[in-house]
């Protein structure tokens, strides 16, 4: 409640300001800020527009735009609006990311690549960007790239439980079978919801590996007992055993795609 009545007044503030100066491409941008995160995308898209009409190098109003269109749907605004974006300044990482996951969504790999590439190359710490295009990467087969990249951003973002997932869907397809289900319990003990029928997959695979260890310990049980008939004259000893350990939970993440 105190948020929304902070933002409340946050928007009265700037539109004062555009009262007493109606052609402030600052408080038109700010405006478009909070309406955006009002939800109010119509409002919002108004005053970022306006601001790029009155200011001369606005280009995150143009970055959220493309956040707006993504929220509709629209692929290409969302491309377009990014790369106005970059036009205005080459050098903002995030307009690249997210002119990449636009190219990606729409089909178009080569471009992904190449955008999300120099995204990282301007900041190798958008981890969005770097599930982006590992995903391009195995579009293209080039599966050695894939798992570089994903193991990559998963020393940068350990808790990041998409590239769990990503991973465990790549292991699969490589048949292997083990990887794919650890990588694949990682993702859910961090949060994320995989997919049933990817699920279905991999649980003909895990009713083999259950059935592997079962025999694995029966053998090892039945070394045990024919070595302790073996020994029954030794002296017996007392031993201490080890408590087991716990595990840590991990915490939830979200899908990558445009930010803002």
């Amino acid at each position: 409640m105190d948020d929304l009545k902070n933002i409340e007044q946050f928007i009265h503030e700037q539109k004062l300001r555009l009262i007493e100066k109606p052609d402030c491409a600052a408080s038109l941008y700010n405006l478009g800020v909070a309406l955006m995160n009002q939800g109010k995308f119509d409002e919002a898209i108004d005053a970022f527009e306006e601001s790029i009409v009155q200011g001369v190098r606005m280009f995150e109003s143009f970055v959220n735009l493309g956040y707006i269109f993504f929220k509709d749907g629209d692929l290409d605004k969302v491309a377009k609006a990014n790369l106005r974006a970059i036009e205005i300044e080459p050098r903002y990482a995030r307009g690249y990311a997210n002119l990449g996951f636009a190219y990606l969504q729409m089909g178009k790999t080569g471009e992904a690549i190449e955008a999300l590439e120099k995204a990282l190359e301007l900041n190798p710490d958008i981890v969005q960007a770097m599930c982006n295009l590992a995903n391009a990467y195995l579009q293209k087969d080039d599966i050695d790239k894939c798992l570089a990249m994903n193991r990559k951003m998963l020393e940068l973002a350990p808790d990041f439980a998409l590239g769990y997932n990503n991973l465990a869907n790549v292991y699969h397809l490589l048949g292997q079978m083990e990887k794919a289900i650890e990588y694949c319990d990682q993702a859910i003990v961090l949060g994320f919801e995989v997919h049933p029928d990817f699920l279905k997959l991999l649980e003909p695979h895990r009713k083999k590996a259950k059935k592997k260890t079962a025999g694995s310990t029966k053998t090892k049980t039945a070394a045990k007992t024919k070595s302790t008939t073996k020994s029954k004259t030794k002296p017996k000893t007392k031993t201490k055993t080890a408590k087991p350990s716990g595990t840590g939970k991990g915490k939830k993440t979200g899908k990558a795609g445009p930010k803002k």
